[in-house]
């Protein structure tokens, strides 16, 4: 395996775009993988996957989901989430945000720590999707708070959602998303328990 040279790792993984992709390049090798054999599991170019690992950049939300559950843990643990103290209260403007992985997809996380629950608030680009369905254990609800997202249920049950707008359902049903609005969509989005 081709392995390209690390990033400079003098700057911390708070401060670097790269800490997720660096963590999942740490899981592969002491899970013994090559880049070839996860991106092969993947279904994706082992090209996009020795750049994820090196810029946390260019792989899609589905993808990322993917390659969280290849390595058997989550988003939220992959990006610092549960690492952090608990805060009762999170001031407005004083979200942590999850490294911006996916082009238009800005997540912020409404309650810090180790919670029974994962809460964000989606900030999603015009056309910003899922790029695919995932699945996953436990529940979910969306509130859309502005502009309107399509989600789509086991590929066949189709939900247009406006402003005021929610929906619930269980993660294990197949699940894909999409702003189809001209202008941000922005979503409250709860999973419990922290599977994602």
């Amino acid at each position: 395996e081709a392995e390209e040279p690390a990033a400079d790792s003098s700057a911390s993984e708070g401060d670097a775009p790269q800490g997720i992709g660096r963590k999942l390049r740490s899981l592969r090798h002491a899970a013994g993988r090559t880049l070839e054999q996860v991106a092969g599991d993947i279904g994706i170019a082992t090209s996009v996957l020795s750049t994820f690992e090196r810029t946390s950049q260019g792989v899609t939300f589905r993808v990322l989901h993917d390659l969280a559950d290849y390595y058997d843990t989550t988003v939220s643990k992959l990006s610092g989430e549960e690492e952090e103290d608990n805060r009762a209260v999170v001031r407005a403007g004083e979200w942590k945000f999850w490294p911006e992985t996916s082009p238009g997809v800005t997540v912020q996380v409404l309650a810090d720590g180790r919670n029974m629950m994962d809460c964000h608030r989606f900030v999603l680009a015009p056309g910003a999707s899922s790029d695919g369905a995932y699945m996953h254990d436990g529940e979910e609800f969306v509130h859309v708070l502005s502009g309107q997202v399509e989600i789509v249920l086991d590929g066949h049950e189709f939900h247009d959602l406006g402003p005021g707008d929610s929906l619930y359902f269980e993660s294990c049903r197949r699940h894909a998303w999409r702003n189809r609005h001209d202008g941000e969509t922005i979503l409250i989005w709860i999973n419990t328990p922290p599977t994602f």
